[in-house]
């Protein structure tokens, strides 16, 4: 019996549940903060931290290192990969492409007892690892990703080494709708299919936004998954909001390509709420008197009512 049962997606939903409450509450306390993500995303990143990575574990959560400077003579360099596989051989590897979700990986992490939550005191603070547009020395992070639609390229070259080596490790990306409009991303694309990486796997958040508002006027890019199979990639599309869909997703056989997982989101999944901020589903801002207020007392409520 396959261990990604229902009573696993109910393990899931709550970890997700709780990670939107922590962005939530981040957001209400630094009066701003990536909270569409949270919705959006929470549920694909919770299924993948809760055993569809395989990632060894840890014996307690751990604290984020400062950020040392850049490195030089006397000073190697350090990532956030000791939240995920550690570069241990035969584990799979991870690669966050938009950056800015960083604050919603930080709270996975912190969920799924990688990370001491501890480590958000220093959350965008100088002298911090811990960023609010994360890189390679932040938890849960390897490579520096941004500007946006660099990951691919990132985790396609970590997917070769890895087959280079005789690894039999696979590599993740998370990537946004909205860095799918650039040129690299399809170029990128275009060489992993090229070389046949069925070790690199595409997980995408679709919820149709981008910093700009909703992406279609700027740029369109459907139909997704018939452009993903045209670039030589296995190609699923499923609700981001179903654990148990991405769980079969990924059991799709992919021989000699890499395969891409299109995931269907709502960026105001479970805070309705956030719906009237339509068309600017990037960033929570506070501009309109009482509505931070507002916010602060929907967080208290949904707190008190987790507690329950």
């Amino acid at each position: 019996m396959s261990k990604f049962d229902q009573l696993w997606a109910g393990e899931v939903d709550r970890t997700a549940r709780g990670v939107r409450l922590r962005v939530f509450q981040h957001t209400v306390e630094q009066r701003g903060g990536y909270l569409f993500q949270a919705c959006s995303a929470g549920q694909i990143l919770a299924a993948l931290y809760q055993g569809l990575m395989n990632l060894p574990p840890v014996d307690a959560p751990l604290l984020p290192d400062p950020w040392r400077g850049v490195p030089g003579p006397g000073r190697p360099a350090r990532t956030g990969i000791k939240f995920n596989s550690n570069g241990l051989p035969g584990y799979d590897r991870f690669v966050l492409s938009p950056a800015q979700y960083a604050l919603v990986l930080y709270a996975v992490l912190i969920e799924t007892g990688r990370m001491d939550e501890a480590g958000m005191r220093d959350y965008n603070r100088d002298g911090s690892s811990v960023e609010m547009i994360g890189a390679e020395h932040s938890p849960g992070m390897e490579v520096t990703t941004g500007s946006l639609g660099q990951g691919v390229s990132q985790a396609s070259g970590i997917a070769m080494a890895l087959r280079l080596k005789g690894e039999t490790g696979r590599v993740f990306v998370f990537l946004s709708d909205g860095e799918c409009q650039s040129g690299e991303f399809w170029e990128a694309l275009q060489a992993a299919s090229f070389h046949k990486q069925e070790n690199l796997i595409l997980v995408v958040d679709r919820n149709g936004c981008q910093c700009d508002g909703v992406m279609d006027p700027v740029m369109n890019i459907e139909p997704f998954d018939d452009r993903f199979r045209a670039f030589g990639c296995a190609c699923v599309r499923i609700s981001g909001h179903d654990p148990l869909a991405l769980a079969r997703a990924l059991e799709t056989p992919h021989p000699d390509r890499p395969l891409a997982v299109v995931c269907d989101t709502d960026p105001c999944y479970q805070m309705e709420f956030l719906r009237e901020r339509h068309p600017k589903f990037h960033y929570v801002r506070f501009t309109q008197p009482g509505q931070w207020e507002d916010y602060r007392d929907r967080y208290e409520a949904m707190a008190k009512e987790a507690e329950g």
